[in-house]
């Protein structure tokens, strides 16, 4: 989103956290939890070490990495409970909870912050995936912990809100498959949920599923302030400095609900060797994707630091392939600090302190040092909100195959909320391939429309963007979206999978070389039509 759309903030970040409300809303969950775990006793508010126990009491686990390790683990038992049903949560500030790190090494340990005026809390930690449909497995349970309401923080002077609460649990990853989780905190029949991502070590020969922590901070409004607004409700004043030291607001965890759950429900269907990384470990490790198969970023990946988009380039560039299962993907650059527990954004050259460095926080299209997205994702952010029909312009392409997807088919209400377009613009990749070309009515703007594209890179690679945020609603199935049915589902889902199991088998486009096609669409170079903004080059 543009600086000049703040103004919207407010609705903007409601409608992207639709998809998170509908599934919570159409949740059932079962009965309302019990405050009080298994066992008898409570655990002390101050640190404390708990063992990981699973279900019915095995100690059993699905060994990470290699052949296999994903049809295994998903053969397990899974649950519908790990939902939470709307009369069931419980508000900001009666339970909430944050980790003291975004991802932990199998078998690591991570501590747990928690603040209840609900009375003792209980902790269970569900592995995200497929589970023969019921979408996650309960992997360890808590005992109950003795807890507190804490101190609401006070925003500095950019904004930042930082919790300093007392470690209330140490918790150990021990048994816990590689995976993205959610802990439910549960106090008094009420329940709220704080991600955590137990990361992969090594990802070489494995594709790997990218958790955008950087973009669920940036929209996360717990404490009153994120980078899109301040308690006013408006454009200003926002934070320019955001912490993960502290909750997330609406469920706590609205953009893995909305955008990443999806993407996995579907990977995990399938016998891939899976990797689990955040933006964190991208910005942190260089080395991190080396012999990586794919890089997949969720359906909402906004937020990138130089780093980050650099050691994923490096890694197209040996032949990794990428995908963007979202839209408006690396368009605002940030930086992090403090070992990643601040991020950055001014959203402004002029406002940020470091205006002349490589990592000043504007839009990667713009100055001092423009980098625009669309030689990296094939496209450039067009605009919000959208709503439209995806709309097929070539179905001869390879990822389509299952569908029986015909020329101007239309598959409803797959275009939605923010929409990504292809321009014939400079760094656009030359053999971009435009495989849907979806008109999109703008509220007081030029129509324009929403792309669905691939290319491939001279190392092989091949990088594959379906330019809409509705796509990770639909792989959670229908009627995830408004007007989003099951033809609709049915045709992300297949070609989904038939991306994801193209990227597992190496570089993609050595087998099918993008077949380049915006020069015949007669696109115009101007960005006008979009909400994205004015585009620089150097």
């Amino acid at each position: 989103m543009t600086e000049s759309e703040n103004g919207t903030g407010a609705s903007r970040r409601a409608v992207l956290a639709a998809g998170g409300a509908l599934l919570l809303g159409a949740c059932t969950g079962g009965s309302p939890a019990s405050p009080a775990g298994p066992g008898s006793g409570s655990a002390s508010s101050s640190a404390s070490s708990a063992a990981p126990t699973t279900p019915g009491g095995s100690t059993s686990a699905t060994t990470s990495g290699g052949a296999g390790w994903v049809r295994a683990e998903n053969a397990k038992a899974g649950t519908r409970d790990w939902r939470i049903d709307k009369a069931r949560l419980a508000g900001e500030t009666d339970l909430a909870g944050y980790t003291d790190r975004v991802s932990v090494l199998p078998g690591e340990s991570f501590g747990l912050h928690l603040s209840s005026a609900l009375g003792p809390v209980t902790v269970r930690a569900f592995r995200l995936g497929y589970y023969q449909g019921t979408g996650a497995r309960l992997v360890w349970t808590s005992p109950n912990i003795a807890t507190t309401k804490q101190v609401q923080p006070t925003p500095d002077g950019s904004g930042t809100v930082r919790c300093r609460w007392p470690q209330s649990l140490s918790v150990s990853t021990k048994g816990w498959p590689e995976g993205s989780y959610l802990l439910r905190l549960e106090a008094h029949g009420k329940a709220r949920y704080v991600p955590m991502v137990v990361r992969s070590r090594e990802t070489s020969g494995r594709l790997v599923l990218v958790s955008a922590v950087t973009c669920h901070q940036a929209y996360n409004q717990w404490g009153s302030f994120s980078l899109y607004k301040g308690p006013a409700h408006g454009a200003e004043p926002k934070a320019s400095v955001v912490s993960f030291d502290r909750p997330f607001d609406r469920n706590g965890a609205p953009l893995v609900l909305a955008y990443e759950q999806g993407p996995i429900f579907v990977a995990e269907r399938l016998d891939l060797d899976l990797a689990y990384v955040t933006s964190w470990e991208l910005h942190d490790q260089p080395d991190l994707l080396a012999g990586a198969r794919g890089v997949v970023s969720p359906g909402h990946d906004e937020y990138w630091t130089v780093p980050m988009r650099r050691h994923v380039e490096a890694a197209r560039d040996a032949g990794a392939n990428v995908a963007f299962l979202g839209a408006n993907a690396c368009y605002w650059r940030v930086r992090l600090s403090d070992d990643g527990r601040s991020m950055t954004c001014y959203k402004s050259a002029a406002a940020d302190p470091q205006r002349g460095a490589v990592d000043t926080t504007a839009m990667w299209r713009s100055k001092p040092h423009p980098d625009p997205e669309n030689s990296f994702t094939g496209m450039l952010y067009e605009a919000f909100p959208a709503e439209a029909d995806l709309v097929v312009h070539d179905p001869s392409f390879f990822l389509l195959e299952g569908t029986g997807a015909t020329l101007g088919e239309t598959y409803a209400g797959l275009i939605a909320v923010e929409i990504d377009r292809a321009y014939p613009l400079p760094g656009t990749p030359t053999n971009l391939q435009v495989v849907a070309h979806s008109p999109v009515a703008l509220q007081q703007r030029p129509a324009t429309h929403s792309d669905m594209t691939y290319y491939s890179a001279p190392s092989g690679a091949g990088v594959f963007a379906v330019g809409t945020m509705a796509w990770a609603a639909a792989l959670r199935g229908a009627r995830t979206r408004p007007r989003i049915d099951a033809h609709a589902a049915d045709f992300a889902r297949t070609v989904t999978t038939n991306l994801l199991t193209a990227m597992a088998q190496g570089p993609m486009g050595r087998q099918h070389p993008a077949q380049g096609n915006l020069a015949a669409l007669g696109a115009s170079p101007h960005t006008s039509t979009g909400t994205g903004g004015p585009v620089a080059h150097t």
